[in-house]
């Protein structure tokens, strides 16, 4: 048994795990970064990147196929090479991995150990090594980084077996299949069965419920089941789906009829990694749900010096807030017991779908749970200027303000490149804006930002604040 005794350690070195260990580094050399899989986030190896990489390559095609409606016509169809495109999905994935093992590995050597790791005792880890060794590390403090994982139903695995993948297994294919099932209508489900639709393979969804999407906006999630259910293959409010193995396929059994598939891709969320970390060994208290309850503005778990961040706290699962999660853990980390409060960042969540989606500020579900009075303003993109014109004129955008302040509390859009629009949301939230300083900002002619401005408009009016709105482009139409 190798001995250790540190400041800090810090198990996981994903995007949280490497803010924590920067943080904390800037107060102690005494530092130990723990992980048991290889190195490389989970953004990068199997999530944000490789996904849009393959999303990337689904637009080209899309756009290709689509192109008749401006009045491009194609001599011959455009013909998808799935080896080419899972082949750059894999080398630029890997590109992007590259570039977090090399910042790993640039870190000390004493600072880092590879192997999987839990609690014998409150601040005691035991570490099984990837150098055959076993390791007691006694830190001071720590930091639990250790990432999510696919949620796998047991009976999915057990019925379909190799069959059966995960989206981290999805990136390594050498080449497109023929037809995926797709279990689940979440994020990850949701970007890659439209992908993969629009890669040419066929592409059933399983639905547990009537959820479409994270929107939490009733008329929006309304919306967003119309909208992607004329493009796939939608089954909701199916639960229990049965489904067997024959050879190398998957089996569908539903409403009498049988359908086959090369893979079933498990895409019904993530969970929190934390079991086999021994938590029952910490001293932490733990929930009903065998989390850990902590102070999101700390990243404190109770009065322990053990901090937790990123996807492991199941709060919101993003690399942006995992990275501030890090940071604020491994800070506080390093200067226990001087633990300090951190403010947080507006919330900002995307779905790169197409339409895509945006939680910007506080949900519609958020404000309703916490019985925040607000107002809705609304416009439809169906008829706005810039996205008619693009040929991409299809979702809505709902803003809430706080009545009697005027302020702005959050968004949900489901919409043309609201990625973008998205982050501007997001900031006149954190900034406190009102609805009347929005409108008091420029705005361009044509741009899809002009429909930001007709919710706008509609929210001034049913706030009763400010002076009217009299300027008004006459030839753009009603969405302008």
């Amino acid at each position: 048994m190798r001995e250790h005794q540190v400041d800090v350690a810090i198990i996981g070195s994903g995007t949280a795990g490497m803010s924590a260990y920067r943080a904390a580094l800037a107060h102690s050399s005494r530092i130990l970064a723990i992980e048991g899989g290889p190195y490389g986030t989970t953004c990068a190896r199997v999530g944000c990147m490789p996904s849009k990489l393959l999303i990337a390559a689904a637009e080209a095609a899309h756009a290709a196929t689509s192109a008749a409606r401006f009045g491009i016509q194609w001599d011959t169809p455009p013909r998808i090479d799935g080896a080419a495109v899972m082949a750059r999905v894999r080398s630029e994935r890997d590109r992007f991995v590259g570039f977090v093992t090399e910042a790993v590995e640039h870190w000390a050597t004493q600072h880092r150990l590879q192997g999987w790791a839990r609690f014998i005792a409150p601040q005691t880890l035991e570490v099984a090594g990837h150098d055959g060794q076993m390791h007691r590390v006694q830190a001071q403090r720590i930091v639990i980084a250790t990432g999510s994982e696919p949620h796998v139903e047991a009976a999915w695995s057990a019925a379909l077996g190799d069959r059966l993948i995960r989206n981290d297994e999805l990136f390594d294919w050498p080449t497109l299949p023929k037809a995926v099932l797709v279990l689940g209508t979440g994020v990850i489900a949701l970007e890659l069965a439209q992908a993969l639709h629009r890669l040419g393979v066929r592409v059933r969804v399983l639905g547990r419920s009537q959820r479409v999407g994270p929107l939490t906006d009733p008329a929006l999630q309304a919306l967003s089941r119309q909208l992607f259910s004329e493009e796939l293959s939608l089954q909701l409010d199916t639960p229990n789906p049965k489904l067997r193995r024959e050879g190398d396929e998957v089996l569908l059994e539903l409403q009498g009829q049988t359908e086959r598939f090369d893979y079933a891709l498990a895409a019904a969320g993530r969970r929190p990694r934390l079991h086999g970390l021994g938590l029952e060994h910490s001293g932490l208290p733990l929930q009903a749900d065998g989390r850990l309850a902590y102070d999101r503005h700390t990243g404190q778990v109770g009065n322990s010096p053990v901090f937790i961040a990123g996807d492991a706290n199941g709060e919101r699962e993003l690399l942006h807030e995992a990275a501030d999660e890090g940071r604020i853990a491994g800070d506080n980390a390093g200067r226990w017991p001087d633990v300090r409060v951190r403010p947080r960042r507006a919330p900002l969540a995307v779905v790169f779908s197409d339409p895509q989606m945006v939680i910007a500020g506080h949900s519609h579900a958020e404000l309703q749970s916490a019985g925040q009075a607000f107002l809705v303003g609304q416009v439809s993109f169906e008829d706005q200027g810039r996205s008619r014109v693009m040929g991409l004129n299809r979702g809505a955008l709902h803003v809430y303000a706080e009545p009697g302040t005027g302020r702005l509390l959050g968004a949900e859009m489901l919409g043309p490149r609201a990625e973008h629009l998205g982050h501007l949301l997001a900031w006149s939230v954190q900034r406190g804006d009102t609805i009347q300083q929005m409108l008091d900002s420029p705005f361009y002619h044509p741009v899809i930002e002009e429909g930001l401005r007709t919710a706008l408009r509609q929210l001034q009016r049913d706030l009763r604040m400010g002076p009217p709105p009299v300027e008004r482009c006459l030839d753009c139409g009603p969405g302008a």
